[in-house]
């Protein structure tokens, strides 16, 4: 039964707590048992062009409660929009397939940018509003106790709180009806729009800026440039219920920079120039020094502030990742011509991945052919956890916990950047040679932990050995074999033990052998050499439970 259906048949606590897979005593609890002081932490952030912003958290069983409510709320609303065939280009914010890029693209090449603010876009929303809409409105029109419990689960004092899972989905379908009156005030003056969250943008490639939008507050050259909004505009938005912020609105001309939502719009969807040289800075800093400083908030004598602090990797990766989302939106999306080349963008974020991947991981790295010999390495790994606690251990709350990292073939950002696709013999020796080249220039921490390959010993791996020896200076032996026959399993141990290699080698190699289902069967110790510190780490040889084995593979550990 669809989603809206069902949540239109509801007629009590019960029913919305059922479709939100929570017991009703639950809900009951957390709506009118809970202590009301106690459901939120309030806390206010810094805003970067200054001021604060208020949070109010909920605590974890109501915020969970509210996800769930979100996503039937989400639901709903793409039911709606298939049954009616409605497209809503209007609306970007927190809404599923829509971003920042989806909102700025409809700006892009415009002689005028407008843009403007709602004044305390959650907090104007408020209970009579959330309930009334979820009776009155003909997409929905519930049933009063669905409505009255619902609107309690999303309000905290009389309004919808910024910090809850479910607020920016309300906000949407309470902003719906602002967005259908601007839609047709801006069609009607020949301009564009689009909301994202409180954030309101009009466009025009008009000769003149219509006026009913906004206008120059004056001739002078000061007032031309301090535009504010029409007197039609303005009637619309209080006229739906809600203000604009004064201090926020501004029109932005074709011979300077337009930003929408962040990104900015004049020819092509780009990054500022400011933001990209600070990424930049910070992944030189990392691989030169392992730290780099980061504009952030930090907390002093009870407050929260902006100010320089430690970065993390995980911060500099979503930076990065930021920036390439926009590059290959760009590239798909426009008509820039697709080239082999890495631009210089993804060189920046290629070292990064490269540096904090392999060269400064935290744990030993193990690179497959493909994603199958992950799940076959994983089950080999939990099944005897208790034998070989250096390879996992079992956490308090019974979870195993891998100490090797098995990398892992996404489609993702990752895996197209480091050229690593999907595996493969060809594949794996590209990257074992740019590894060493790529590295050189390093001086950050880094070269503690191995990373290790494991390839198939079949036609392929021919390639990978020259490569190999290509980087070591030595010949890495050909695999060698014997098999005793069983029904059951097959065990085996390599004759071949693993070669001593020069102190400066940057290649340790041991026979092992993967099919079907793999178990350790014994550990053995391997000395890597890397610059000249030696790490000790342990790994184990496997065992083969097939009645045919017919390929074995090498495990390199590749070091630059």
């Amino acid at each position: 039964m669809p989603r809206l259906a069902t949540l239109e048949a509801a007629t009590s606590l019960s029913d919305v707590a059922k479709l939100l897979d929570f017991k009703p005593k639950a809900v009951s609890y957390i709506l009118y048992k809970h202590p009301e002081a106690t459901k939120y932490k309030t806390f206010q952030i810094p805003k970067r062009n200054g001021g604060q912003r208020t949070i109010k958290a909920p605590v974890d069983a109501l915020k969970l409660l509210q996800r769930r409510l979100s996503d039937l709320l989400q639901d709903c609303v793409d039911e709606i929009n298939t049954a009616k065939q409605r497209k809503d280009r209007a609306a970007h914010g927190f809404k599923r397939k829509r971003s920042i890029i989806t909102n700025a693209r409809q700006h892009r090449h415009r002689r005028w940018v407008f843009n403007l603010d709602l004044e305390d876009f959650f907090p104007s929303i408020n209970f009579g509003r959330v309930r009334g809409f979820l009776l009155k409105n003909r997409d929905f029109e519930l049933h009063e106790d669905v409505a009255t419990v619902i609107t309690q689960i999303a309000c905290h004092e009389n309004s919808l709180p910024q910090g809850s899972p479910c607020s920016p989905v309300i906000s949407n379908l309470v902003a719906h009806l602002l967005d259908m009156r601007m839609v047709k005030l801006a069609s009607e003056a020949g301009c564009t729009y689009s909301r994202y969250a409180d954030d309101l943008t009009f466009s025009t490639n008009k000769k003149e800026f219509p006026a009913n939008i906004a206008a120059p507050s004056g001739t002078k050259d000061s007032a031309s440039h301090l535009w504010l909004p029409g007197e039609a505009l303005t009637k619309v938005i209080e006229r739906t219920g809600f203000r604009i912020n004064a201090k926020k609105t501004h029109q932005m001309y074709r011979a300077s920079r337009q930003d929408v939502t962040g990104l900015v719009v004049n020819k092509k969807i780009n990054v500022r120039w400011e933001y990209r040289h600070t990424v930049r800075a910070m992944v030189h800093s990392l691989v030169k020094t392992g730290t780099f400083q980061i504009l952030g908030v930090t907390h002093k004598d009870g407050h929260a502030v902006l100010e320089k602090r430690p970065g993390t990797l995980n911060e500099l990766h979503g930076m990065l990742g930021f920036i390439d989302s926009i590059d290959v939106y760009n590239k798909t999306h426009t008509s820039d011509a697709l080239s082999d080349e890495r631009s210089s963008n993804e060189k920046v974020y290629r070292e990064f991945l490269i540096y904090s991947t392999f060269y400064a991981a935290q744990a030993p790295v193990v690179i497959c052919e493909g994603e199958t010999d992950n799940v076959y390495l994983t089950h080999a790994i939990r099944s005897l956890v208790a034998e070989f606690p250096a390879l996992a251990e079992v956490m308090p709350d019974k979870k195993i916990r891998l100490k090797v990292r098995l990398y892992k073939y996404p489609s993702s950002s990752t895996a197209r950047l480091l050229d690593l696709k999907d595996g493969g013999s060809s594949v794996l020796s590209i990257f074992i040679a740019a590894y060493k080249k790529e590295a050189k220039g390093f001086t950050g921490p880094g070269l503690t932990e191995p990373v290790v390959i494991l390839y198939d010993n079949d036609t392929g791996a021919k390639s990978i050995r020259n490569a190999i020896k290509n980087v070591s200076k030595v010949s890495p032996p050909e695999p060698s074999l014997s098999f005793t026959s069983s029904r059951t399993c097959t065990p085996f141990r390599p004759h071949l033990e693993p070669p001593r290699l020069p102190r400066r080698s940057r290649i340790f190699s041991m026979l092992q052998s993967r099919r079907r289902c793999l178990t350790v069967r014994r550990s053995t110790q391997a000395t890597v050499s890397i610059g000249t510190s030696t790490t000790v780490k342990r790994f184990s040889h496997i065992r083969l439970c097939d009645q045919r084995p017919t390929r074995s593979t090498f495990l390199v550990f590749v070091r630059s």
